[in-house]
């Protein structure tokens, strides 16, 4: 009861820390392209990181046959999946971004019982059915103008992947540090992305950089949401299995839609306060579950 507890508070934590992330990605992005962005909140976030990792005196080594799972958690999650999401934010509105990536969690369940054999319990799929209609009254139906179809494409594409890459890291042993798995699949992502960063670098104007919105959110962006938020998803996630784990991805759209409101001017109503009953039900669900 006490790992599902605790597997359920940092899930719930690092859910919350992105879904507010939208809002900072929809600001910074309008200054740095996606792409750059990824790069720079990476770095931010390595440096923290090794800070964290140093400082706890962890142990760096991975044994070769666990390299390629590490490696494949960088590619699918940190570089594929977080390029795909921030396209997608910039070309559509906070509240599509946390809700289309909500979807995440369904997404889990197909990959977490083909690829860990896990079952899906009548519990788990009221959990998921209660949690997706309260996504789908959050962001409304029949809503989404033509310019965001292609943003949605990119979210769509990001569910996917970091669903695929949620599921990865439970394939993880053990006996390996959240802070050191999530260090070399961010040093994986830094290296796959340079290539197509540098040349592109001098377009950004790094005065910007000094502002405290641009500034502020690139500290945001690298230290809490990619450093904290992953280890605490990364440590959730050994704690609880994946398709329980991934229902608590469904904080991302109540808090998206919430800061959305309250800094962007998005609107809300009776059917975001309904929508986030029926997600916390579905999480409450699972938190129950023995």
């Amino acid at each position: 009861m006490k790992n599902t507890f605790l597997g359920s508070l940092y899930l719930m934590l690092a859910s919350s820390i992105w879904g507010g992330m939208y809002v900072v990605v929809k600001v910074v992005v309008s200054v740095i392209p996606p792409l750059e962005l990824v790069w720079l909140r990476y770095l931010i976030a390595l440096v923290a990181l090794l800070v964290i990792g140093l400082a706890t005196r962890q142990k760096w080594r991975i044994r070769k046959r666990d390299l390629p799972l590490i490696l494949a958690i960088g590619t699918i999650g940190n570089a594929i999946s977080i390029v795909a999401q921030e396209t997608g934010t910039m070309l559509s509105s906070a509240q599509m971004g946390a809700m289309i990536t909500g979807s995440t969690p369904a997404f889990m369940v197909l990959f977490a019982r083909l690829l860990l054999k896990e079952r899906l319990t009548l519990r788990k799929g009221i959990s998921i059915g209660f949690a997706t209609l309260g996504v789908l009254l959050i962001a409304g139906v029949g809503h989404v103008d033509v310019s965001s179809q292609r943003g949605g494409g990119w979210l769509l594409v990001a569910a996917l992947t970091w669903a695929l890459m949620s599921v990865l890291v439970k394939r993880v042993p053990s006996d390996y540090s959240p802070v050191v798995v999530t260090t070399y699949a961010t040093l994986t992502a830094i290296l796959l992305l340079t290539p197509f960063v540098l040349p592109r670098l001098h377009e950004i104007h790094f005065s910007t950089l000094t502002t405290p919105s641009i500034g502020g959110g690139l500290l945001y962006l690298g230290i809490i949401s990619t450093a904290g938020g992953f280890l605490l998803w990364n440590r959730g996630l050994q704690l609880l299995n994946a398709s329980s784990g991934g229902l608590f991805f469904f904080f991302q759209p109540v808090v998206g839609s919430l800061l959305g409101w309250l800094i962007l001017d998005e609107t809300i109503g009776f059917a975001f306060w309904a929508g986030s009953f029926l997600i916390l039900l579905g999480v409450l669900f699972v938190i129950k579950e023995k």
